[in-house]
């Protein structure tokens, strides 16, 4: 057999433990007409067990030397497809209703280097998906499901949320993993909402406001945004901030996902006034 070894640069380490391996598939819930994203498939552990279930496996992998390989080691199934590229610069609209027009469903082993990136590219995206199981460096996985007030709590927190409802599936120890890697990994289950759990008008915009939330997080929320590009005098934006029922000596990292919201929704009606 070929011997594959993972590559440091690109954050590979192999699942190799059958329990997580079925644990996942599990939590994906594969019916027999089901379509499957999987991002990363390394040498194929977890591509072998969506094969078995799924209508059809979809794999991207980066790296130039497992694509021939897995190419090989799948040749008998012909429900599995392997595509060669980086997952964030592939248009993920062409790339999947150009193969079927359904909603689709994604596991994922990420690398740690780039996970959040991808995490990005799926908010981008989310009515493509009618379900995620994603796995991530716990560290990660800790700011996704963080409420407000937490240190974990962040940006990804809110925007994720806006789009998703998250749950933990499990916890995976770095045994489970070749090399093995120096802190834990979660596998989390997202479940796409059918609209955005709340109305922030304009979602671009609502990015940068939470952005500039937490650009400094010792500093009040009053303080971040006045020092931001959103273009609100000082005293315009205690104004605001009062009139949104929001205490602007708080930090961002305590405000929930409607008060961002609020929040948003009076700045961008502020500037529609002075335009």
């Amino acid at each position: 057999m070929e011997k594959i070894r993972a590559k440091k640069s690109m954050g590979q380490n192999f699942l190799v433990d059958r329990n997580v391996l079925t644990r996942i598939v599990d939590a994906v819930n594969i019916s027999a007409e089901d379509r499957i994203l999987e991002v990363g498939p390394g040498k194929g552990a977890l591509t072998a067990l969506l094969v078995e279930r799924a209508a059809q496996v979809l794999a991207v992998e980066l790296d130039r030397q497992l694509v021939p390989f897995l190419a090989r080691e799948f040749a008998p199934q012909k429900n599995v497809e392997f595509v060669q590229g980086d997952i964030l610069k592939l248009n993920l609209s062409e790339l999947l209703m150009g193969r079927w027009s359904g909603a689709w469903k994604v596991a994922a082993n990420l690398p740690y280097n780039i996970s959040s990136q991808v995490l990005f590219k799926f908010l981008d995206n989310p009515k493509l998906f009618s379900l995620l199981i994603l796995m991530l460096q716990k560290e990660v996985g800790d700011r996704l499901i963080a409420a407000p007030g937490c240190k974990d709590y962040g940006i990804l927190s809110v925007f994720c949320r806006l789009h998703f409802d998250i749950s933990r599936v499990l916890i995976v120890k770095p045994g489970s993993f070749t090399p093995v890697p120096k802190v834990d990994s979660v596998v989390l289950k997202f479940v796409p909402l059918p609209a955005p759990r709340v109305d922030v008008e304009d979602e671009s915009f609502f990015r940068k406001v939470v952005k500039a939330a937490f650009s400094q997080r010792r500093k009040t929320l009053w303080n971040c945004l006045k020092s931001s590009e959103l273009g609100v005098d000082g005293d315009v934006l205690l104004s605001l901030l009062t009139k949104c029922g929001i205490d602007g000596s708080r930090r961002g990292e305590t405000l929930s996902l409607d008060e961002f919201a609020v929040l948003t929704r009076a700045i961008l009606g502020l500037r529609k006034l002075n335009t």
